[in-house]
């Protein structure tokens, strides 16, 4: 398997990709895929965390980071979503393997923070943590535990307040 930055010529693939890797996750609203367009189309994407897995030239996975912001901080953070990996390719490491790459290059580009809502126990081995436990709130009607924070250093967020946009 080998994980790139995706490319124009990805973009149906990966749209059906999301969409399947959706329709058998156990949390889905239906329209991941047409939230990940609209990313894309937005002036938050950026196109070295747009990330694809390819393994014997499929894609099997997918992730996006976009800027989003602290309200009340000027901390370049990151909004994490989606995530996105073909049923028969979960629970072999490509999740994990882009989440890991995706943070690498989030950290090396200068970002402070990455957001995302999503599974505790899934993203605690990554660092996340709930936002409130790093300083910062959140305006969304979802429970506590589901709205996650990493600081890609240690104390990067430290003296940080304010509310997080996760749209």
């Amino acid at each position: 398997m080998i994980v790139r930055k995706e490319t124009q010529k990805d973009f149906d693939e990966i749209y059906n990709l999301i969409k399947a890797a959706f329709e058998t996750a156990e949390e889905a609203d239906g329209d991941e895929q047409d939230h990940a367009v609209k990313l894309r189309n937005g002036s938050n994407y950026i196109p070295e965390l747009a990330l694809v897995a390819v393994l014997n030239k499929k894609l099997i996975g997918h992730i996006m980071f976009t800027k989003t912001c602290i309200k009340g901080s000027d901390a370049a953070c990151l909004l994490l979503s989606p995530v996105s990996v073909l049923l028969k390719h979960r629970k072999k490491g490509v999740g994990a393997c882009l989440i890991n790459t995706g943070l690498s290059i989030a950290r090396d580009l200068g970002y402070k923070a990455v957001f995302l809502c999503g599974e505790p126990a899934y993203y605690k081995r990554f660092g996340f943590c709930p936002v409130k436990q790093l300083g910062i709130d959140y305006a969304m009607d979802i429970p506590g535990q589901y709205v996650l924070g990493c600081e890609l250093k240690p104390g990067a967020l430290r003296g940080v307040a304010g509310i997080i946009d996760i749209v």
